[in-house]
C-alpha cells in the first residue's frame, strides 16, 4: 500500500454550539485526544466509496496500528488527517478542527510518512531534506539548525547530516523520513508500511525506533508480527469501514475476524 495524492473535496465547516455541562466534560475528554475522527466519508472524483463513516479516536501517547487487506480504505484515512484529502464529517488533531483555514497548523501537527521513503527525500543533503519543513515555515537559521540535530538524534542518525541522501540504504532513509517530519515536532506520527522493503536488521532496528518514540502513532501495515510485538490497540479496517477496534492480542487471536478481512493469524 502506497499512499497516493488525489484531488481534494471541500468539506463543510464545523458547527460551533453552547457547550451543556454534558458537552463540556466530552470537550474536556476530547482535549486529551491527539486525534478524533467522527463519522468521515469520501468518495473519489470517479465515484468510488472510500470511507463510510469511519470514526476512531486516539489518545494523547497512544499508538495503534490500523490493519486490513488493500483497498480497504487505509491510504485514504490517512491522506484526511493532514488534508491532502478532504471527506465530509468531524475531524481534529490536538483538538485543531481540520478545515481549510487551519491546514498550515494541521500539516506541522501531522507527520506523514510515506511507505516509499525516496517519495520524501528530494534534496541533496541528509541536513536538507530534515530542514526543509522548519525552513518553509519561517525559522531562523539557528533554529532550523537545532530541530534538525535534535529530529537526527531521536532516529540515530546524527552522524549522517552531510551525507547523501540517494546513496543511503532503504533502511537509513525510512529513519530520515522520520527526521523530516520530527523536526516539525508534530502531535502525532502517522506512518504507511514502514517495515516494508527492510531486510530483518533494519526491520528490528525500525521496530526498536518507534518503541522509544514517545509520540503518538497511527502505523498502516501489513506485518502483523511487528503490529502483535509493538502495538497493545488493532484498528482493522475493511470496505471504507472500522470493522474492530481493541485490545492487539484479542484481535489477533479471532480466527473468524482475521479470516473475514484477509489478515493471517501470527
Amino acid at each position: 500500500m502506497t499512499l497516493q495524492h488525489a484531488t481534494p473535496i471541500e468539506t463543510p465547516e464545523l458547527e460551533i454550539q453552547n457547550p451543556t455541562s454534558e458537552a463540556r466534560n466530552s470537550q474536556s475528554a476530547t482535549q486529551n485526544l491527539s486525534l478524533d475522527v467522527r463519522e468521515l466519508h469520501f468518495s473519489y472524483p470517479d465515484g468510488h466509496v472510500a470511507l463510510r463513516g469511519v470514526s476512531l479516536q486516539i489518545d494523547r501517547g497512544e499508538k495503534v496500528a490500523l490493519v486490513g487487506p488493500n483497498g480497504a480504505g487505509k491510504s485514504t484515512l490517512m491522506l484526511q488527517l493532514n488534508g491532502i484529502l478532504t471527506g465530509k464529517g468531524r475531524m481534529s488533531i490536538g483538538g485543531l478542527p481540520v478545515v481549510k483555514e487551519n491546514l498550515p497548523q494541521i500539516r506541522a501537527r501531522v507527520g506523514l510518512v510515506f511507505q516509499n521513503p525516496d517519495d520524501q527525500l528530494f534534496s541533496p543533503t541528509v541536513f536538507e531534506d530534515v530542514a526543509f519543513g522548519p525552513l518553509h515555515i519561517g525559522y531562523s537559521e539557528a533554529e532550523v539548525r537545532e530541530r534538525v540535530m535534535r529530529a537526527l538524534d531521536l532516529v540515530g542518525m546524527s552522524a549522517y547530516a552531510e551525507r547523501l541522501s540517494h546513496h543511503l540504504s532503504v533502511g537509513e532513509k525510512k529513519r530520515i523520513a522520520v527526521a523530516t517530519v520530527l523536526a516539525m515536532d508534530p502531535e502525532i506520527l502517522v506512518l504507511d508500511e514502514p517495515s516494508a522493503g527492510l531486510d530483518p536488521r533494519a526491520r528490528r532496528s525500525l521496530i526498536n525506533l518507534l518503541r522509544e518514540l514517545p509520540h503518538t502513532m497511527l502505523v498502516s501495515t501489513h506485518d502483523l508480527l511487528m503490529v502483535r510485538e509493538l502495538f497493545t490497540r488493532m484498528v482493522v479496517m475493511d470496505n471504507g469501514q472500522v470493522v474492530a477496534d481493541g485490545p492487539t492480542a484479542t484481535l489477533l487471536n479471532d480466527d473468524a475476524l482475521l479470516e473475514a478481512h484477509g489478515l493471517e493469524r501470527v
